[in-house]
């Protein structure tokens, strides 16, 4: 085996226990989160209607590495971004 080939399969090892270990404590936690998220948005009406307004204007919204989000239309054709 070449040195890429160890790298690969102790990545792949350490996914697996990962993997595993979520599937383990996390086995009850991810239904009680779902539950209180799925009814908020079919209470609050209002709010679709402003997220489409906000639609029209889409942002770009590409992260640089310390968090800023490009202010540019999203799509832009621009190569650079214009971070804020």
């Amino acid at each position: 085996m070449s040195k890429m080939d160890n790298l690969r399969a102790m990545r792949e090892a350490r996914y697996d226990k990962a993997a595993a270990r979520a599937k383990q404590a996390g086995g009850a936690k991810p239904a009680p989160a779902a539950a209180p998220v799925a009814p908020a948005p079919a209470a609050k009406s209002p709010a679709p209607e402003v997220v489409a307004d906000a639609s029209a204007e889409e942002l770009c919204g590409h992260r640089n590495m310390s968090g800023r989000t490009c202010t540019r239309e999203k799509g832009h054709a621009a190569k650079s971004h214009r971070y804020s």
